[in-house]
């Protein structure tokens, strides 16, 4: 639910701004993460002058500062279906060396494919079938994934400002019309015609007044290890399956949490990823909590590292490389907009003619980036409007980056034709997606439950 007095004590009026104003755009995107890259560069390629701000010292958030190493929940069955600047983000992986993901012959369930290829994470992991079948996923470097960002902003023509953390919003009335950041020289404001938020948390549309839910998920602080012998550690695991699994067991007791594998592959050779350990009664938006997590997982890994040396082959020799600069967050603050997805919709994969954006077999409609308390303001990435057992099931890297890319192809249309973002007509966010070469959903796929569009445009 909204928590209206903190964001009546965190708005600042434009009428009593005092502070510099250092930049004015079309556009103003805040959180440099995967969603926050694609709205700039999407509005920016759209032809809006865009202001993007990161708190960070480099871009990508949780594809790179989180170590989020997999991009998935991008096929429907064989059908890519997440396309656009996250299908420009692993060509551009891929020609560095830097990014890995199964042939399309592979993608099929057999034991042959599972061995090949599941300890890089690419499968279906929502699938029943045993062994799970090999999809459409990417494994992935982080420093390679903050490089590309800078690429694409670059070319793209963004003005970038790092290490500007956002804090207030400035409102005219009901009119989000610019940000203040705190910097190392002080406060500094930037305006703009349409700001989208992409912090992954709604810290805008919270503060600016907009209706939300607040829940929370697991916690994560990924780490990866060096020098593992991941040869022999695989053959070890299919070789003696009955003991690897004990094994395993017990380290991921250690850890405290993880998925089915804990540890997999990456494109540097010798180096594993650990999405471990999984921590729950953390809350993503408290910094008492968070400083409480990172302590919790930071001894949870120095307890099981050990262990893991001791007893698995293949890792007597590993040692710790590095610990995420940022605690994996899944959910916190929802947008409560103009529509608010559910997890019917997603299962039933419920199509809407106002889709901008699609997941694996799931839509997500324009008005579910639109605040209904707040104009001039879109969001995207996992903070969308949902409800909170949607989201746990609709929030990863690739459909974020999806939402991020409808919502600067729209911010940009609002300014170009001087509309409201609220006012912009989806089905010219559809073609020009297209033009990008991103799929929003405009045309149904196979499987879709389809809604009469007197219904969902109503």
């Amino acid at each position: 639910m909204q928590h209206p007095a903190q964001a009546s004590d965190l708005r600042i009026s434009v009428d009593d701004l005092d502070v510099p104003v250092v930049r004015r755009s079309g556009v103003v995107v805040v959180g440099g993460g995967p969603a926050g890259v694609s709205a700039a560069v999407a509005a920016a390629r759209t032809g809006a002058d865009v202001t993007l701000v990161e708190r960070y010292s480099a871009l990508g958030g949780l594809a790179s500062g989180g170590m989020v190493l997999v991009l998935d929940d991008m096929c429907n069955g064989s059908e890519i279906s997440v396309s656009g600047i996250v299908s420009e983000y692993v060509d551009r992986l891929e020609s560095m060396g830097l990014a890995v993901y199964p042939p399309e012959e592979d993608r099929v369930s057999s034991p042959e494919m599972w061995n090949r290829w599941s300890r890089w994470g690419t499968f279906d992991f929502h699938s029943h079938a045993d062994p799970k079948p090999v999809c459409y996923s990417v494994s992935f470097d982080p420093d390679g994934w903050k490089r590309v960002s800078n690429d694409l902003i670059r070319e793209a023509g963004v003005h970038l400002r790092l290490h500007s953390w956002f804090s207030r919003p400035v409102m005219d009335g009901n009119r989000l019309c610019g940000v203040v950041c705190e910097t190392k020289v002080g406060p500094q404001a930037i305006l703009g015609d349409v700001v989208i938020d992409t912090t992954g948390d709604i810290d805008v549309a919270s503060r600016a007044g907009a209706g939300y839910a607040h829940d929370s998920y697991l916690t994560t602080l990924v780490f990866r290890l060096g020098g593992v012998d991941t040869a022999a550690a695989e053959r070890f695991e299919q070789e003696n399956p009955r003991e690897a699994r004990a094994i395993n067991r017990k380290i991921k007791r250690l850890l405290g949490g993880a998925w089915g594998l804990w540890w997999l592959k990456t494109p540097i050779p010798g180096v594993v990823w650990c999405n471990t350990p999984h921590m729950t009664g953390y809350d993503g938006a408290d910094p008492e909590s968070l400083t409480q997590a990172e302590f919790e997982a930071r001894r949870r890994i120095a307890d099981a590292l050990p262990e893991i040396q001791r007893q698995l082959p293949g890792f007597e020799n590993s040692y710790l490389l590095d610990v995420a600069e940022q605690m994996g967050v899944r959910q916190t603050r929802l947008l409560a907009g103009e529509y608010v997805v559910t997890k019917d919709d997603i299962s039933s994969r419920r199509h809407f003619p106002d889709s901008v954006a699609r997941g694996r077999d799931y839509y997500t409609p324009y008005r579910a980036l639109l605040p209904r308390e707040v104009d001039q303001l879109l969001v995207a990435g996992r903070h969308y409007s949902a409800t909170p057992d949607a989201q746990r099931v609709s929030r990863e890297i690739p459909p974020c980056m999806a939402m991020g890319q409808a919502a600067g192809v729209a911010a940009a249309l609002a300014v170009d034709s001087g509309q409201t973002a609220r006012k912009v007509d989806p089905v010219a966010v559809q073609r020009l997606l297209r033009e990008q070469g991103a799929d929003p959903g405009d045309i149904p796929s196979a499987n879709a439950t389809l809604d009469e569009p007197s219904e969902a445009l109503a």
